[in-house]
């Protein structure tokens, strides 16, 4: 009788179906692009200094690999399948916002390295009533939000989870200490 609830059960169709195995993503993939899209698509610097607007583009390159091994870090930390999906929509959102501020406010790189406040990133919030701060929120926050929640990430079991944070947050912690020595042999801002 167990044995034929068990069958019935939504239970049995996504543990033993090798559907889910093989098309689910896996959960160090999901990290790998949240982190890239916080380190690299809501860098406002970066992309000013590949657009030519000013000439710190190893500047803005350290400081993308610190933001994405950062990124990279707390989202393997909290790379659970419980935790991964609430932690990295927060962390899109507030690389969203600090995006949207940075590009309304015209905060500088060499501004925000000598030693401003983090909260003076934000976009101040008379700036919510025009139309770019909400534009950038959408596109920087809520569309890579809605990508992550409707992909699906394959299960794996606690070994093999906790070694694929373990690994990521050591990949992480590499990034970051290649942009902090990088950005520390860069001439002064």
């Amino acid at each position: 009788m167990s044995l034929k609830l068990f069958r019935h059960t939504d239970y049995a169709q996504s543990i033993l179906s090798p559907g889910e195995t093989r098309f689910a993503m896996h959960p160090g993939w999901a990290i790998v692009a949240a982190s890239l899209w916080i380190g690299v698509a809501c860098n406002v610097w970066l992309w000013h200094a590949l657009g030519g607007a000013d000439d710190q583009l190893l500047a803005a390159v350290t400081v993308a690999l610190v933001v994405i091994g950062a990124a990279g870090f707390v989202l393997s930390l909290l790379g659970w399948r419980r935790t991964f999906k609430p932690a990295a929509t927060l962390l899109l959102l507030v690389a969203a916002a600090a995006a949207a501020g940075v590009f309304t406010q015209g905060l500088g790189l060499d501004a925000v390295l000598a030693g401003k406040r983090p909260l003076s990133l934000m976009p101040a919030w008379t700036s919510l009533f025009g139309w770019q701060v909400p534009l950038l929120l959408a596109l920087l926050g809520g569309a890579p939000v809605i990508w992550l929640w409707a992909q699906q990430l394959r299960r794996l079991d606690g070994p093999s989870q906790l070694a694929t944070n373990v690994s990521g947050m050591l990949l992480a912690a590499a990034l970051v200490a290649g942009g902090v020595v990088l950005h520390a042999g860069l001439p002064s801002l």
